[in-house]
């Protein structure tokens, strides 16, 4: 194991192979079946409290647990590429990508909408 982070209730831990292990309740991240064959070459793992986000080798980002605590990011898919850093509210993620542009999902009031700061 080279990390592990935890959600409100459940864990992910980074193996040395890049791969990813989730336990805990399935509503806060702990099962993470529906993306596991995506979560490879895994370099980071941050949480809200009730998802995982998981920044892969390639600057994707694979996100899994409560839909609405920033588990789903399926809106701003094809955004969150060249990702450099992600971080968290309780409910909601930011990613900065390369070129310096911020994207955000989850919670919208919980910091999942930056429409209001967006250029």
């Amino acid at each position: 194991v080279q990390q592990v982070h935890a959600t409100s209730g459940a864990f992910a831990a980074i193996l040395s192979d890049g791969t990813v292990v989730t336990w805990g309740r399935s509503d806060c991240g702990g099962d993470s079946t529906a993306v596991q064959d995506q979560l490879r070459n895994v370099q980071q793992v941050h949480a809200t409290n009730s998802a995982f986000a998981a920044i892969l080798s390639n600057g994707t980002v694979v996100t899994w647990g409560y839909s609405c605590g920033g588990g789903d990011s399926t809106a701003v898919q094809d955004q969150v590429r060249n990702v450099q850093q992600v971080h968290a509210t309780n409910s909601a993620f930011a990613a900065i990508l390369s070129n310096g542009t911020v994207v955000t999902w989850g919670y919208s009031c919980g910091g999942g909408d930056s429409t209001a700061v967006q250029d």
